[in-house]
């Protein structure tokens, strides 16, 4: 089955859910919202290589990360997720990545968290700034919300 890189803005709340059941909720009924590759954005965006228009959907989840901050000083996280096509819905709307998740993503299918940098945590910084950790550091990536 094919599979979509998918890009999830995810606060306090998104990581403990992730750690405490090992899925990321969503449903039909409840949809996640995340950020993908799309056919809008190929579209508006003509040209462009595949890790371009990734880059693109990914800064638009570290935007969207931002708004998830508790305290102005928490760190923007991103997690980047392996979703079966069948779990993205395209929204409409801006941005033209933005899409929703309609199944649970289970931690088994993220690869990676984007977190900002303790200096930069409150700091808007480019989206290549942030750090990567392994799916494995999820720990880690909490011990930042205190």
């Amino acid at each position: 089955m094919p599979v979509v890189r998918v890009y999830v803005p995810l606060g306090r709340a998104g990581l403990e859910e992730l750690a405490g059941t090992g899925a990321l909720a969503a449903g039909p009924g409840s949809p996640r919202t995340a950020y993908a590759v799309t056919s809008r954005l190929e579209r508006v965006a003509p040209g462009l290589d595949v890790e371009d228009l990734e880059y693109a959907a990914f800064s638009d989840a570290v935007a969207a990360a931002a708004q998830l901050r508790g305290t102005p000083s928490d760190r923007r996280v991103v997690a980047s997720a392996d979703a079966d096509a069948s779990w993205v819905a395209p929204r409409e709307g801006a941005p033209v990545s933005k899409v929703a998740l309609t199944a649970p993503v289970p931690l088994a299918r993220v690869a990676s968290f984007h977190v900002d940098d303790e200096v930069a945590a409150g700091v808007e910084e480019e989206a290549d700034e942030l750090l990567w950790y392994d799916v494995t550091e999820l720990d880690d990536v909490r011990s930042f919300f205190g």
